[in-house]
């Protein structure tokens, strides 16, 4: 088992290094340092507390509401920052899901093989 724990540790370190890493950590550090994106995720989150509480009283929101979310998610949307983090968020999950079928694959066939390694 320790060998394989060492083994995901060099595979984390590994992925550290990769260029998709690299663009997923500036694209989140640029995303904090932006004033206009942090304002929009607040508004968003208050919008969507205010209406899971409406939610939970057994109301539906308002219309005026839907709109009001629907604004701010098409302005979080067209800013850059978020646009570039949502990118670099998905060019990694790409790199992780070729690592997670390549580690399948080896499972199959580790599960197939005859030979029994203790």
């Amino acid at each position: 088992m320790q060998e394989i724990l060492e083994m995901a540790e060099r595979l984390g370190q590994s992925l550290a290094r990769t260029d998709e890493y690299q663009h997923l950590r500036r694209a989140i550090s640029a995303s904090g340092d932006d004033r206009e994106l942090a304002e929009l995720q607040t508004q968003i989150q208050e919008l969507e507390k205010a209406m899971q509480g409406q939610l939970e009283k057994g109301e539906e929101p308002t219309a005026e509401q839907a709109k009001e979310y629907e604004g701010f998610f098409s302005s979080l949307q067209a800013n850059v920052s978020y646009q570039r983090l949502v990118s670099a968020q998905a060019n990694f999950d790409k790199i992780v899901a070729k690592v997670n079928e390549t580690i399948h694959q080896g499972i199959q066939k580790g599960a197939e093989s005859r030979i029994i390694l203790n």
